[in-house]
């Protein structure tokens, strides 16, 4: 074949290892190649912006605008390195066979600091940090940039260094692995560690083809798979995530991720086996898996960073809740109180009730914690708020009125009420706007405890912008350990009334519903 193939290269000692292992598989196959060294993107300009084609990856840009310029036909790079998301017109073309997947401790003289308390290792890496800190938590984490060699050289020239750690894969393809060097099996590798990956223009059909000769399969499915865990769980952010597929002698595909906190106090991991064939949605699965067990709060307290706390929360929030926030917003939220159900005898529900209020669904919860749906013979059952008349009608029976505000209700009772006497399940905190209403229109109220409501508010340091409320409990519990700071953002006008006691500014969402306090407090920020 006439067509000479122009490899493009960074110019490091490692990268033109890779660049002429590329080199060496494709003329074995009888093509002609000429290595070319790209050193900086000062004279390589577009005419269109780099974000405008997608262009991100730090060590990639200049191969990529290189081959987009015509002055390459193919870029070799270390997959780990390289984007999930190409830029447009650019192809992953090949992958070659994957070398060694771990990580490697490099130590000066012996391997004892690792069951000391106090050590010093040496890595540039966010990943092994945050993995090294969860295992060896009293460690200390120095940084460590350049090439192979000169880090190399750094941990010999640092006397308080302990180790340090590389990938095995770049020491080994350099035949620099010391004698004093460890594998971390323990320790889950970058995604893509440890593969060489080619590049080329997706126009291209030619190049594409012939770099198709070198592709190994089993690494390319592994690779993707890893790459993909990887895509659906950064959403742009740099974070401490691990993951590695590979197929075992039986032919079963496994895999397993991490995501940590950047400190390594938080970790959640997850692992999948797989035949080939059927192991397309591993990556989606697993990914997901992360999320639903915290993983995104995780992942947006990494790309929050060192943000300061201005919103809290007196009720522990979902991750599609926090997502609604406005972009300034930075939210913490815990559960200020404790909702624990009472223990309530037979007695209470032998005969039928003609009036029962039911104001919140830990009533409901009480009510079925402690008997069946049949045994609640209510006549008819009046409601507070709209989730509540749903879950009585789901769980319970049907629901005669509803009303949005306790004030409401009391009033529709004193007006169209069946009888003389109602019951109401409550809680030992209850509030008196529907007893004393109907005491002073003549109706006995016969108030059962269903359940308890305890304080249970963390202590929130710094100045806030405003505080989230969702009933009267969660601002006296928030109140016990903090003092009213910012704004109250309240969810209904019964919160706002013991809000208005503390706090000099209240404001009060527009339906009572957990979304309507975050777009209460979004609108602030606009």
């Amino acid at each position: 074949m006439s067509k000479i193939i122009r490899i493009g290269t960074r110019d490091s000692q490692l990268a033109m290892w890779q660049a002429k292992t590329v080199q060496s598989q494709l003329e074995h196959l009888g093509h002609k190649t000429v290595l070319v060294p790209i050193k900086s993107t000062g004279d390589l300009v577009l005419d269109k912006p780099l974000y405008e084609l997608g262009i991100t990856g730090i060590f990639t840009k200049t191969l990529d605008i290189a081959m987009l310029k015509g002055i390459i036909d193919i870029a070799v790079h270390s997959l780990k390195d390289v984007p999930t998301i190409l830029p447009k017109g650019i192809v992953q073309a090949a992958v070659l066979k994957r070398g060694n997947t771990n990580d490697t401790l490099v130590f000066k003289t012996n391997e004892e600091f690792l069951s000391a308390r106090e050590a010093v290792i040496a890595t540039g890496s966010l990943r092994r940090r945050a993995q090294w800190l969860n295992r060896y938590p009293t460690h200390t984490i120095v940084g460590l940039r350049g090439n192979v060699n000169s880090r190399l050289e750094k941990l010999e020239t640092n006397e308080d260094w302990n180790g340090a750690i590389f990938a095995a894969a770049g020491l080994g393809r350099l035949e620099l692995t010391p004698e004093n060097s460890v594998n971390l099996s323990w320790m889950i590798p970058a995604p893509a560690q440890g593969a060489v990956m080619i590049a080329a223009l997706k126009a291209d059909e030619e190049t594409r083809a012939i770099c198709a000769e070198i592709n190994d399969e089993q690494t390319e499915i592994c690779t993707s798979i890893e790459r993909e865990f990887l895509n659906r769980l950064e959403g742009g952010c740099t974070a401490p995530i691990g993951a590695l597929a590979y197929v075992n002698k039986t032919g079963e595909l496994n895999f397993k991720g991490i995501l940590l906190s950047k400190d390594g106090t938080k970790k959640i991991e997850v692992s999948k086996v797989a035949t080939i064939g059927s192991h397309y949605n591993i990556a989606e699965f697993c990914a997901d898996y992360i999320i639903g067990k915290g993983g995104r709060i995780l992942i947006d307290e990494l790309e929050r960073g060192d943000k300061i706390t201005n919103i809290y929360s007196t009720k522990k929030l979902t991750n599609d809740q926090i997502a609604m926030f406005h972009e300034d917003v930075v939210a913490e939220s815990n559960d200020s109180i404790k909702i624990n159900p009472n223990r309530l005898t037979k007695s209470v529900v032998r005969n039928e009730i003609e009036n029962v209020i039911i104001t919140s669904q830990n009533a409901v919860d009480a009510l079925l914690t402690n008997f069946s749906a049949a045994e609640l013979q209510f006549k008819n059952i009046y409601c507070v708020g709209r989730k509540t008349k749903r879950m009585v009608e789901k769980r319970i029976g049907k629901v005669k009125h509803y009303e949005q505000y306790a004030k409401d209700l009391a009033k529709h009772l004193v007006e169209f009420i069946d009888g003389t006497e109602v019951t109401y399940f409550c809680s030992n905190l209850r509030l008196d706007t529907i007893p004393d209403v109907l005491s002073e229109n003549h109706i006995k109220v016969n108030e059962v405890e269903a359940y308890e409501t305890k304080f249970d508010a963390e202590k929130v340091d710094g100045d806030l912008d405003g505080v989230m409320f969702y009933s009267p409990s969660t601002v006296q519990s928030f109140l016990k350990q903090n003092k009213a700071k910012g704004i109250a953002f309240c969810i209904g006008e019964t919160t706002a009334t013991e809000a208005k006691k503390y706090f000099e500014e209240v404001r009060v969402a527009n339906a009572p519903l957990v979304e309507s306090v975050v777009e209460l407090v979004n609108a602030y920020y606009k």
